[in-house]
């Protein structure tokens, strides 16, 4: 979106063709120490340790070279505690790993690019 909220109900796909700056590369379901999956949220911070490291964890493998020799960046979505708490069928459990630009904009996939 242009303006950054504090909730993101939905993203706007866009074929890799078309002039993009972000990739989704990654869907990771939140697990716990003990891997399970927590009914009550877990917090922003538990959240956020949990997606750097899961995401830098799967950036090598989707973009072909590791994080550290790419001109590429990731960031990642939260689920929000509404979101967790919603109903079963509903409930948002997954931190979404986008890769990302500078601002400069792709017109292919990054994945398996090397770059």
């Amino acid at each position: 979106p242009q303006e950054v909220q504090a909730e993101v109900g939905s993203v706007r796909l866009v074929p890799c063709t078309d002039p993009h700056e972000q990739e989704v590369y990654a869907v990771e379901v939140y697990e716990d120490a003990d891997g399970a999956t927590p009914e009550e949220y877990p917090g922003e911070a538990v959240l956020t340790s949990f997606a750097e490291g899961r995401c830098l964890e799967t950036f090598a493998g989707y973009v072909g070279t590791d994080y550290r020799d790419s001109s590429l960046f990731f960031t990642y979505l939260l689920p929000s505690p509404r979101g967790w708490q919603g109903a079963d069928r509903e409930a948002d459990r997954s931190i979404v790993c986008v890769v990302t630009t500078t601002g400069e904009q792709l017109t292919s996939s990054v994945r398996q690019s090397g770059t």
